[in-house]
């Protein structure tokens, strides 16, 4: 890994209600990654998690295949979803970094030179991503907004936290280092 970089928090659309707390879920069929613990997570609050593929996602939305979503504002935009999505609730329910990868044996088979100008370059765009993905996130929310007749509200993050708790126990309890990553990110969440 050569550097993290800003995919955002993760936000839900759907056309069925505002999504305010987790019990606001409750029976709304929502496109999920595949991933074990998302798809338990919706479960927890209620919902129908769907998962399927990205590039699904918007005939899906638009059919009411699935009643919405989640997805950090960058993809939201860039998937359209906004277009075919009453409601966007600024729920922050997930953060999704971006990592920047090589494999291995490629990285080896580098020159030493360029390795050190690529992990340099890297840690140089790292600082760039972060310094600008604040900006950026505005200006996507103010996009959404401007370019359809979607409402946005903000959700009680609060009540989402509480809401997984039992989520948090079962991730502590059956991944190494899991509790005091959930630990960690409460105490940050709490103490910017």
């Amino acid at each position: 890994m050569l550097a993290v970089w800003e995919n955002g928090f993760r936000h839900i659309t759907n056309n069925e209600r505002p999504i305010v707390t987790p019990k606001d879920l409750q029976g709304i069929k929502l496109r999920t990654p595949s991933g074990e613990w998302r798809v338990k997570m919706f479960q927890a609050y209620g919902a129908n998690p769907t998962p399927m593929s990205f590039s699904e996602v918007f005939t899906a939305l638009q059919t009411g295949v699935v009643d919405g979503q989640e997805n950090p504002l960058t993809q939201i935009v860039s998937g359209n979803f906004q277009e075919v999505q009453d409601y966007l609730s600024m729920t922050g329910h997930v953060y999704t970094p971006a990592y920047l990868l090589v494999g291995l044996d490629r990285w080896n088979s580098l020159p030493e030179e360029v390795r050190t100008i690529l992990e340099e370059t890297a840690k140089e765009t790292q600082a760039f991503v972060y310094e600008n993905a604040e900006r950026l996130e505005g200006e996507l929310l103010a996009q959404v907004q401007e370019e359809s007749d979607i409402e946005v509200n903000e959700a009680d993050k609060q009540a989402f936290i509480a809401a997984s708790s039992a989520i948090y126990e079962d991730f502590g309890a059956q991944v190494e280092g899991g509790k005091e990553m959930i630990d960690t990110a409460i105490s940050l969440g709490q103490n910017p």
